[in-house]
């Protein structure tokens, strides 16, 4: 018998092991979450006074005179006919009751004052469309750095404050 007869020939394919076929899947199971969770930019906005926004320059060629436009004033807020619900989410009892005083005393139509019950990252002035103006003049009145576009459950025809914490102008 020659060496050779008896050694078989195997041929076939050879099959990973368990561990690199559910490494693999890992991977893609990972490359897909990401994909599904990835949130787009998120649509709020930085409310800063405008003691500390800097001044606008208008540039000018020099062939071209300066010409002032005279815009009528837009029309003064009137605070009294926006209405205001605050809701405290923080761990400091009577909170809202606080706020909602001090945006009474600024002007503004309290109707409400309240918990809210879920997560919030930060103090939040939440607004209905029509009243981003509006908003924006109480996040300034209150010292309140965020602003959003209100969300469900929130009614649509008030502002929404949310506190989570104490309000620098209120400690």
């Amino acid at each position: 018998m020659s060496s050779r007869g008896s050694v078989r020939e195997q041929r076939g394919v050879v099959f990973p092991s368990p561990v690199m076929i559910l490494s693999i899947v890992a991977v893609a199971m990972a490359g897909v979450a990401w994909f599904a969770t990835r949130q787009p930019d998120p649509t709020e906005r930085v409310v800063t006074p405008s003691s500390q926004q800097s001044p606008t320059v208008q540039h000018t060629t020099p062939a071209q005179p300066k010409q002032k436009k005279h815009k009528p004033a837009p029309p003064a807020l009137d605070r009294s006919k926006v209405m205001v619900t605050v809701f405290n989410n923080s761990a400091v009892s009577g909170l809202a009751g606080r706020v909602a005083t001090q945006a009474s005393d600024a002007g503004w139509q309290v109707v409400g004052a309240d918990n809210w019950y879920g997560t919030i990252p930060a103090t939040t002035v939440y607004f209905p469309p029509r009243l981003a103006k509006a908003a924006h003049q109480l996040a300034l009145d209150l010292g309140v750095r965020r602003t959003m576009p209100a969300v469900a459950p929130m009614k649509l025809d008030r502002l929404t404050l949310i506190l989570t914490g104490p309000l620098a102008s209120s400690r």
